[in-house]
């Protein structure tokens, strides 16, 4: 599973990943975003009417999915 760190050491690229999962994600938002996981929850669940908890268990969900894809992904390239 990824965790927060991973997600932000390459924002950019999973910042486009989080838009196809959470479409009402704002790109004018993106670079302050990235520096607080509780500060984007409640952001997440601000854009997508959820509550605080939901927000955190999608996010939860969100870095697992992305954890399998990389693994998915690295076992392909040996």
């Amino acid at each position: 599973m990824l965790n927060w760190t991973d997600l932000t050491q390459d924002w950019d690229a999973m910042y486009s990943r989080a838009k196809r999962r959470f479409p009402n994600l704002r790109d004018q938002d993106k670079v302050r975003l990235c520096k607080d996981r509780k500060g984007f929850e409640a952001y997440l669940a601000e854009r997508h009417h959820l509550t605080v908890n939901e927000a955190h268990e999608e996010l939860e969900d969100f870095l697992f999915t992305e954890g399998l894809n990389r693994e998915f992904s690295r076992s392909l390239s040996k």
